[in-house]
């Protein structure tokens, strides 16, 4: 079963990213060091980097039930962020989420991550997971706000580009399994 392009919450809509959101994506959260900091994505220092993301999205797209949502707000459709599903295999995905400045500290990703739950099980996903730097102490509670639970500290598994470039640093994996 494929996901829906498009899923709505009481303040956001989430939809399938676009070539065309380039320069967008770059602007509003992409190439901001304060944003991406704890991202395991290393921060776009042009849009063609933004693009090679767009057409990495189109790919899992088009393999996978889902791939990655842009996160915008009602109603006047201004870009926040970004969130998604990264499928592991046809019953394990991973999710995770990152949202401009002016969006921080409204809630707007815990809805985000809330309505990736909720699409989660009708795609036959079994187990959903994220992982969050150990000090990453305001996306911990995004997780746990959003019904996961934290279930391991990994020691030395996951490097963070902006934060600490080619360090393995600790983190938290969250999970939620659906049956």
């Amino acid at each position: 079963m494929k996901a829906p392009e498009r899923v709505e919450t009481d303040r956001l809509v989430l939809r399938k990213p676009r070539l065309e959101d380039a320069e967008a994506i770059f602007a509003r959260y992409a190439s901001d060091p304060d944003v991406t900091r704890y991202l395991a994505w290393p921060r776009h220092e042009d849009v063609e980097q933004t693009r090679a993301f767009l057409r990495f999205s189109e790919a899992e797209w088009e393999r996978w039930p889902a791939g990655p949502y842009l996160v915008e707000a009602k109603p006047d459709g201004r870009l926040l962020g970004s969130t998604g599903l990264a499928f592991e295999t046809d019953h394990t995905a991973s999710t995770g989420y990152v949202l401009a400045q002016d969006a921080w500290g409204r809630g707007l990703a815990t809805e985000a991550l809330l309505a990736i739950v909720a699409l989660a099980p009708s795609l036959g996903i079994e187990r959903l997971y994220a992982v969050c730097h150990t000090d990453h102490r305001p996306s911990a509670r995004v997780l746990e706000k959003g019904g996961l639970t934290r279930e391991t500290l990994l020691e030395g598994h996951f490097e963070f580009p902006n934060l600490a470039p080619g360090e393995l640093c600790d983190v938290y994996r969250y999970v939620m399994e659906f049956e």
